[in-house]
């Protein structure tokens, strides 16, 4: 079972559903980065459950630091986060522990796993233990923005209701997301809600398009070819359950367009080169060329639906019905949004310390 990511800033993510715990690690880190709890636990609110559109399961999140930092500052060894489960019922998953949930990961965890994986909620797969991933990334977050590089994601559209998206000068968009419960650039929050509620009220969920930008990114970071610095974004968004696609830039929109149209002109204001287009999503040849990197995210609807559906009993060998019981999210675009933004964080930590060291990142 691999779990950590990263070169020169590894990223180790651990822990199970309903266990005991959830938590992550963060090796490489230099010393001497400051490290705020009432930042970390400001992002885990923001993952945190909290109103019509969420699941009734709230966890308080009331993380420990066990190692890696002393007196408000890294030391350069390994930073360990444990964020200890209050609010389990692993017995709400006793009787179909056996039947495949569609579109989850019970099945496939069968047949790696032969039975001995944690079965409650998911274990492993589920996505509380993206909880160790906010709590890790929020300290990557705070060291990037002493380098005013800003990371931040929001719902670009769901349930038919658009988001204004995310423009050329975007550091002024990031930061107004500070704050509100639900990350919006536009007043559509209210919309959106009632579109996952109406779902939820008939049992069954909503997906969406969630977009990340990123800005202050210097230019000249990541390798060509299989280590290109979108390959490394999309290999971690990836691993976050829910996450089905992803473009850079205009994406998929290249494909009905000229080249005339696609192209980003180059020009000289400031003393520095920018485009006067970002359909690239700023980088170029696998590498950041300084203009914002901008990404979007397809997310499923949450496979855990109150209405009847057609499975297996994997155990034994058998067709079943399953009605699927318990507390789950009709939509869970909201609270991956500060998922994905701490995993980029981790990436662009990792990446810039490849590209410049890892002192960089505490001067």
């Amino acid at each position: 079972m691999k779990n950590t990511i990263g070169t020169s800033i590894q990223l180790t993510v651990f822990g199970e559903s309903h266990g005991p715990a959830v938590g992550a690690v963060l090796d490489g880190l230099a010393p001497g980065i400051p490290v705020d709890e009432a930042f970390i636990a400001s992002w885990l609110s923001r993952r945190r459950p909290s109103g019509r559109t969420d699941t009734a399961r709230v966890e308080k999140d009331e993380f420990r630091i066990l190692s890696g930092v002393c007196d408000g500052h890294t030391t350069g060894s390994p930073l360990t986060i444990v964020i200890p489960n209050a609010d389990t019922r692993g017995s709400d998953y006793a009787a179909i522990q056996d039947i495949a949930r569609p579109s989850h990961a019970d099945y496939a965890a069968q047949a790696k796993y032969h039975g001995f994986q944690d079965k409650s909620g998911g274990g492993h797969f589920s996505g509380r233990v993206t909880a160790g991933i906010v709590a890790a990334g929020a300290v990557c977050l705070k060291a990037l923005e002493r380098r005013s590089i800003f990371v931040g994601t929001h719902i670009l559209s769901c349930g038919g209701v658009a988001d204004e998206a995310f423009g050329p000068d975007c550091e002024a968009q990031i930061c107004s997301l500070e704050g509100r419960p639900f990350p919006v650039l536009s007043d559509v929050a209210g919309a959106m809600e009632d579109r996952i509620a109406e779902a939820r009220s008939c049992g069954d969920s909503l997906g969406g398009i969630i977009q990340t930008a990123v800005s202050g990114m210097p230019a000249g970071v990541g390798e060509p070819w299989f280590d290109s610095l979108e390959g490394v974004i999309s290999r971690a968004v990836f691993a976050i359950g829910g996450v089905k696609g992803i473009e850079f830039g205009l994406g998929f929109g290249f494909g009905s367009v000229r080249g005339s149209e696609a192209n980003d002109p180059f020009r000289m204001r400031d003393g520095r080169v920018v485009t006067l287009t970002n359909n690239s999503g700023g980088i170029n040849g696998g590498i950041s060329n300084g203009m914002p990197i901008v990404f979007n995210m397809a997310v499923r609807p949450t496979p855990s639906i109150a209405l009847p559906q057609q499975s297996v009993d994997f155990v034994r060998g058998a067709d079943a019905e399953l009605r699927i019981k318990g507390r789950h999210d009709p939509a869970i675009v909201r609270r991956i949004c500060p998922v994905v933004t701490c995993m980029v964080a981790a990436v662009l930590c990792d990446q810039l310390a490849l590209r410049f060291g890892t002192d960089w990142l505490a001067g």
